[in-house]
């Protein structure tokens, strides 16, 4: 004769027994779990991968902001230097030389002369005056 299986008892000593349905079955299967897993997981990790891509596009903004700024207080040295410059007295002696012909005591100013080319301008002028449409238009394509 066989012995029968002896089965470990409950501490309460009463036997409990194993639901055998569909359900229990799934949530006790490893594959299963390790299922439900992973999808926490990407639940977990979407958000996280739009907030770190969020905060590599805010920081490449405030590096783009930054290098505008630099650049913008180069231009602002650059215009004081030029303000500087426009108030100092050598640039107002030159202007005053250029624009108001003034000239210091002592100096000796020489002006020269070029003979204008007026008339040839005028007989031109007239010519294309006097020119039909067709022959302006033609001059100005082929010529």
């Amino acid at each position: 004769m066989s012995s029968p299986k002896i089965r470990p008892r409950a501490i309460s000593g009463a036997q409990v027994p194993k639901p055998q349905n569909y359900f229990y079955r799934l949530a006790s299967s490893q594959r299963f779990l390790a299922i439900i897993g992973l999808v926490f997981i990407v639940l977990i990790l979407l958000p996280l991968a739009r907030t770190y891509s969020q905060r590599r596009l805010v920081e490449k903004e405030i590096s783009d902001v930054n290098s505008q700024i630099s650049d913008y207080e180069q231009k602002n040295k650059e215009m004081n230097d030029m303000i500087a410059y426009f108030q100092s007295p050598q640039y107002l002696e030159a202007q005053a030389r250029l624009n108001l012909n003034l000239k210091k005591p002592g100096e000796e100013v020489v002006v020269i002369n070029t003979p204008q080319d007026s008339g040839v301008t005028t007989v031109a002028t007239g010519a294309a005056q006097s020119a039909s449409d067709y022959v302006k238009w033609w001059r100005y394509f082929f010529n």
